[in-house]
């Protein structure tokens, strides 16, 4: 992945929306990790781990006797993980700045995490498969992504469908999949996994975070929107207030996309 098939402000703006994100994810997400079988002792590589959200949650299951690596391009991001591990006491895990193609790591990692990073992908399936070679055997690759047409709100908003729309044509206008969730088990049946499984999940509600996340999300598409001609500023502003209008009114009910969780075996 390159900053140019990216659309979602990165730096320390982009570091406070991944908090949010990490927050609204975080029961389905450990359960996610339980399934995978994460536990002690166990080496683990955190793909795109943007400010270690989760990274800080696999180095608390792979205890002291584990090790776990989390790498993003987002310098800012890494700084910022480090300084937050740093202040838990968490000694197993390291930050690095690297990308996926060039992730620093060779072997010997017991399972691979990678959390709505695929979406952002060129050519998805051709990651994957260079993660299973970082994989000992019997390791496992565990994603989650998303299928962003998946989404819902309750009543009917023209602002969240504005968004839902312009998110999906940013993405693909950078050569990317929004819908990627449900092709993830297709995915890592070509990239040569076995014991593929997967479940859906989908947080929504009527209060808090969960409603946030879309106009915040949205704040954080703006130069791509304007970048791709796809919508001004001064619209995406509009749409913004629009859509913090909807999600604060404890009447309508609002969704995350419908997030896909897969799994695969070396």
């Amino acid at each position: 992945m390159t900053d140019s098939h990216y659309v979602i402000r990165g730096g320390e703006a982009g570091r406070e929306r991944l908090r949010m994100l990490a927050r609204i994810m975080a029961p389905t997400t450990r359960a996610l990790l339980a399934r995978a079988g994460v536990g002690a002792g166990m080496t683990c590589l955190d793909v795109g781990c943007g400010g270690g959200d989760v990274s800080v949650e696999l180095a608390r299951l792979v205890g002291p006797r584990g090790r776990v690596i989390g790498i993003d391009m987002d310098a800012t991001k890494i700084d910022l993980a480090r300084r937050e591990a740093a202040a838990l006491g968490l000694a197993n895990v390291e930050f690095r700045v690297a990308t996926i193609a060039q992730p620093g790591v060779t072997g010997g990692i017991d399972v691979a995490y990678a959390r709505f990073v695929l979406t952002h992908l060129p050519d998805p399936q051709a990651v994957l498969a260079q993660l299973r070679g970082v994989l000992r055997p019997g390791g496992r690759m565990v994603v989650e992504d998303i299928d962003f047409t998946g989404h819902f709100a309750h009543p009917d908003a023209p602002a969240f469908r504005r968004y839902v729309y312009l998110y999906t044509q940013v993405v693909q206008r950078r050569g990317a999949d929004p819908n990627i969730g449900l092709r993830l088990p297709g995915l890592l049946l070509a990239a040569g996994y076995g014991g593929v499984g997967v479940q859906v999940v989908q947080p929504a509600g009527l209060t808090g975070e969960v409603k946030e996340l879309s106009p915040l999300t949205l704040e954080s598409i703006v130069d791509a929107l304007v970048d791709e001609g796809l919508a001004t500023a001064d619209e995406v502003a509009a749409t913004v207030r629009d859509l913090y209008a909807f999600a604060r009114d404890p009447g309508t009910l609002m969704s995350l996309p419908r997030i896909v969780q897969a799994w695969g075996v070396v």
